[in-house]
């Protein structure tokens, strides 16, 4: 055992990259929301993207170190600290027993991850240690919980500069099954709608909201259920759209006005209430090209990793550093 949990938000669940072959029995992916987040951990921890990880929405919570343990803590920043002292998010550290970890609330965006070395070992269900809650597999985690954790031989103390993903932004999106049946007045309007993320939202989808009318296809009440995947847009019978998330539903008769990129839905799970949205339409050329450059990033990502405290000897540029400021009485 490795961490044992003292107080925890109301939401956090374990995730890693999900399972996959099981729609047709109606069990969608569920998964990590920023599955990219999972990779920044990985990486920062020096194994595999694989390993489940502890996903927060929103809150996290106290945590106690039962034995030597390194842990590292990416996705949404999160106030975050041992034993008091504040420690530095998208990074590794190392605890001993008997230390506490305290994660307050999210300072951005909305899925923080705790990861620990070896990941954390629980049993599989159907390939994954996923919970899916909508679909009653796992639970969310409780006070008195362990956080179980495999073998582990690395080290802690490194830092991972990532990108700025927590504040919504652009979303590429490609045609889906039922984009002709928007005309294209309709379509321009989508692209050229700023949305802001409404207070609706889950692990299963967000609806996004505008001052403008809503939006609706032709023939729409005569869609047929079909089969979705994570980052399908439908447009409700309000004309609201909704980017539909890890644990959408597996099938839907809503009309889908596009679906998301792969590479962007760490993005559109990361924006927090309120923050905008804006679609962008490209062809299936750019989405193969955007989509090759995210999977090349995740590839890199180790490379990029760093120590958290510099060695001097390794700082070239050490004198135009200002290593003191200010005075102090040495009576003081």
């Amino acid at each position: 055992m490795t961490l044992l949990v003292h107080q925890v938000g109301p939401a956090c669940t374990f995730q890693d990259q999900g399972r996959t072959g099981y729609l047709d029995r109606g069990l969608s992916r569920s998964g990590a929301a920023d599955q990219l987040a999972l990779h920044e951990g990985a990486a920062l921890l020096g194994q595999s993207p694989d390993c489940a990880a502890l996903e927060m929405a929103g809150m996290g919570g106290t945590f106690e170190a039962t034995q030597p343990v390194c842990i590292a803590l990416t996705g949404a920043p999160m106030q975050a600290s041992i034993d008091g002292a504040a420690i530095a998010w998208n990074a590794s550290h190392a605890m001993e027993p008997g230390q506490k970890l305290m994660i307050g609330a999210a300072k951005q965006g909305t899925y923080g991850y705790l990861h620990v070395g070896g990941g954390i070992d629980v049993p599989l269900f159907l390939g994954s240690r996923s919970a899916h809650l909508t679909a009653k597999v796992g639970r969310a985690l409780q006070a008195g919980d362990m956080l179980p954790n495999g073998s582990y031989s690395g080290s802690a103390g490194m830092k991972l500069k990532t990108e700025e993903r927590f504040a919504g932004g652009t979303l590429h999106v490609v045609a889906s099954f039922q984009t002709a049946l928007f005309d294209q007045e309709t379509l321009d309007r989508f692209t050229q709608t700023l949305f802001h993320r409404g207070t609706r939202a889950n692990r299963m989808g967000m609806q996004l909201e505008s001052d403008g009318e809503g939006f609706a296809a032709k023939g729409q009440l005569n869609i047929l259920s079909e089969v979705i995947t994570p980052g399908d847009i439908q447009m409700t019978g309000t004309g609201n759209p909704f980017i539909l998330l890890p644990e959408c539903q597996t099938t839907g008769g809503y009309p889908r006005i596009a679906s998301v990129l792969p590479c962007d839905l760490p993005r559109a799970a990361q924006t927090p209430a309120g923050g905008h949205i804006r679609f962008k339409f490209v062809t299936m050329d750019e989405a193969v090209a955007l989509h090759q450059t995210y999977m090349t990033g995740l590839s890199r990502l180790r490379a990029r990793v760093e120590p958290l405290v510099r060695d001097p000897h390794d700082i070239p540029d050490l004198l135009s550093y200002q290593l003191i400021s200010g005075m102090i009485s040495a009576n003081e």
